[in-house]
């Protein structure tokens, strides 16, 4: 029975965008581990960014610094360049 905790900044992820990483990570589990998507449990914990920290700095400050830019991962040219690093 997988549990997998997937943890991501709260900004702005759609909920078709969450249901297509609940629906991949079930998937990846079945091909490569013969695991049963019955039994796969996937949860999304999204975190404010006040609340994630990098190098002893929230992920705010980083951002309003310059450092760690958000990526809007709903761009069709975004999402193919990640799968294709994969």
């Amino acid at each position: 029975m997988p549990y997998v905790n997937v943890k991501i900044t709260r900004e702005g992820v759609t909920a078709a965008q969450k249901a297509a990483v609940i629906a991949g990570i079930t998937q990846l589990l079945k091909d490569e581990l013969g695991k049963n998507p019955e039994t796969t449990f996937v949860i999304i914990d999204e975190v404010d960014t006040d609340n994630w920290g990098i190098g002893g700095e929230s992920v705010t400050t980083c951002r309003k610094d310059g450092r760690y830019k958000h990526v809007d991962y709903s761009s069709s040219l975004v999402r193919s360049k990640v799968r294709a690093k994969h």
